[in-house]
């Protein structure tokens, strides 16, 4: 019989489903019908607010961007200038190029000018001082991008 009983339960859980749903947790509940979406509106609204802010945080990041591509191309004619002068002081004269700067092991390798993309440095050449044969090199490094920089200079300049 109490088999019988157990089966007769099992089949009214089944046919009777509104039931079932109140023993199931919460969380396992379906929403109403009503409650089950937005509205147009409401996304129209979102999608506008998105928008506006996008706007406005846009220039700020383009304009961040730039300020670290300047930093690093000051940086890097930095630390070329100074390996320049480092190789006349040790090597008793200039340089004829940058890649001599790198086959004596000033440079590790010549960098990349960020404003261009590529190693297509403009070189300075001059008398070298300390030459009493009157040879010349390389006395200084500018960036081969004639660009706009935030200060109103230009790459090439620096």
């Amino acid at each position: 019989m109490q088999k019988a009983e157990g089966r007769e339960q099992k089949t009214a859980l089944v046919s009777n489903r509104p039931q079932r749903l109140r023993r199931l947790p919460a969380a396992f509940r379906l929403l109403p019908s009503s409650a089950s979406g937005f509205t147009l509106l409401e996304l129209m609204i979102v999608i506008s607010i998105i928008i506006v802010l996008a706007v406005i945080v846009l220039p700020q990041y383009q304009r961040t961007v730039q300020q670290a591509r300047e930093s690093v191309l000051r940086d890097d004619l930095f630390q070329m200038r100074k390996m320049l002068d480092q190789y006349a002081a040790d090597k008793g004269k200039l340089p004829e190029s940058l890649d001599e700067l790198v086959n004596a092991g000033y440079l590790r390798e010549v960098p990349v000018d960020p404003m261009t993309g590529q190693r297509d440095w403009v070189p300075q050449t001059g008398q070298d001082p300390n030459s009493s044969e009157g040879g010349s090199g390389v006395i200084d490094v500018h960036s081969a991008s004639s660009d706009t920089a935030l200060d109103g200079s230009t790459y090439n300049e620096w």
